[in-house]
């Protein structure tokens, strides 16, 4: 196996590991290949070293290590970053695993968790109170890279985004520098940490407010034949138009799994699914589900009260790490009948049976929040659309990869070309400067001069510093 190119010297690195509070892991300790796999199996990054820390000193130590050494750093905490940019090659990857406490404060209804928690820990932390706030939908998805780049998550509708319930939060500059960052102090950095992605530092600490929610809950998702989709889904945009704010909801084009309760039938065939979600007391959503399943009868109906830790595990299983993935995704201000045809249309051209075309309703909560309010736009948005390939033999990867790149050619004309940059894929500066437009892009260029003058922190969706333009 091919070494990867060690910059700097041996002295430096055991100078840093002596200090170090974690645990430094290079290419030759046993641990380095399962320490450097990332949630998209598209990418194979092979780091120098990797920094996993376990407190905020490790962190500064790390950011030192890598300035000096001029050496490329990627933040690590969940690892779902969808461009693969949680690890990189020959630098350093600043792994916050271990970084992953969380205390509940059910007096305030607050809760403080350290960068490297998944949202499965952090909602299992709150709901123990019946508290919760709006996170991933898939459990090992890391707070950092969600609540920086937007927090899409089914209870958006009601609380809003990830980001709109961020309370605080503490930075670790490209100087080293320790800064806490609210509405009332640092409040402009606090502005471009909600939706500017990790371009100003490393967040070594997220502060949330929360709310009254389950332990139980109405959620589940009802199964349907793919040969209903069209009607199905104009019927569910008209439903999701007046539905109330507590419910929250998608709409995915997909392969039926082989399971116990799937029909026979249906079982690995081309299926069309719709998830559900009422935010409030299991009782009071009976309604909303009633008129959902009325839409169409459903082939599946695993709608029922359940635990939310549940309703958030719900796709868990169809999406393992490890997996290579490759997305387009947008948001559209209205889902119209246009954009329901080319939406079904290249849902039926999938390539491979794990590939999928999601949509999630927008609206509710969202759009309250005053767009100036955040750097992230598409508050608008009726919807937001994902096509998704997904495949197991790398032989095959160029097929899949085709079809993914003409779903978003054939969506793009209903697209507004500014989906929250999570979910976005080598389409380059342009895209990232469209995504928040000419006033808020100008306000992120200056923090980020403030910050990361010499854009230490570039391998995200960046925002380019004045001077490394």
């Amino acid at each position: 196996m091919q070494q990867t190119q060690v910059l700097v010297e041996e002295g430096a690195v055991q100078a840093l590991a002596g200090g170090f509070g974690g645990v430094i892991v290079r290419e030759a300790d046993a641990s380095y290949d399962s320490a450097r796999a990332i949630f998209n199996g598209m990418y194979d990054h092979r780091p120098a070293l990797i920094a996993r820390c376990n407190g905020v000193a490790d962190v500064t130590a790390a950011i030192a290590f890598a300035r000096d050494h001029d050496l490329e750093i990627a933040v690590r905490g969940g690892g779902h970053s969808v461009p693969g940019y949680a690890s990189t090659d020959g630098g350093v990857v600043i792994d916050l695993r271990d970084m992953n406490g969380v205390r509940v404060d059910p007096q305030t209804r607050t809760a403080r968790a350290e960068g490297g928690t998944t949202w499965g820990k952090f909602d299992r932390e709150t709901q123990a109170f019946g508290l919760a706030t709006t996170g991933g939908r898939i459990t090992t998805t890391g707070l950092g890279g969600l609540t920086l780049g937007s927090g899409s998550g089914w209870l958006e509708r009601k609380f809003g985004w990830t980001l709109d319930n961020l309370v605080s939060a503490d930075v670790v500059t490209a100087s080293g520098e320790v800064v806490h960052a609210s509405e009332t102090e640092n409040d402009e950095l606090f502005w471009g940490l909600r939706g500017g992605g990790g371009n100003f530092g490393v967040v070594t600490s997220f502060e949330y407010r929360l709310h009254e929610l389950g332990p139980i809950v109405l959620g589940g998702m009802l199964l349907h034949r793919r040969d209903k989709a069209p009607a199905l889904l104009r019927d569910w945009r008209d439903f999701m138009r007046t539905a109330p704010d507590e419910v929250g909801s998608g709409f995915a084009f997909l392969t039926a799994p082989p399971l116990e309760f799937v029909p026979e039938g249906l079982r690995g065939q081309p299926a069309c699914g719709i998830v559900f979600l009422y935010a409030g007391p299991a009782e009071e959503g009976e309604d909303a589900a009633r008129e959902l399943r009325a839409l169409a009868d459903p082939d599946v109906d695993l709608v029922m009260p359940m635990p939310y830790t549940v309703v958030q595990q719900l796709l868990d299983a169809p999406n393992p790490p490890g997996r290579p993935q490759y997305w387009k995704s947008d948001n559209v201000r209205e889902l119209s009948d246009g954009a329901i045809e080319a939406l079904t249309e290249q849902a039926n051209r999938t390539t491979s049976p794990l590939s999928v075309v999601i949509l999630e309703a927008k609206g509710g909560a969202i759009g309250r929040v005053p767009d100036a309010a955040t750097p992230v736009s598409g508050r608008d948005a009726e919807a937001a659309y994902y096509g998704i390939a997904q495949w197991e033999d790398p032989a095959q990867a160029d097929v899949h990869l085709e079809w993914a790149r003409e779903f978003g050619d054939a969506m793009e004309p209903f697209g507004s070309r500014n989906a929250a940059l999570n979910f976005v894929m080598d389409e380059g500066q342009e895209r990232v400067q469209s995504t928040y437009g000419p006033e808020k892009y100008a306000r992120l260029v200056a923090l980020k001069d403030r910050y990361d003058p010499g854009n230490l922190f570039r391998r995200n969706q960046n925002i380019r510093s004045s001077g490394s333009r």
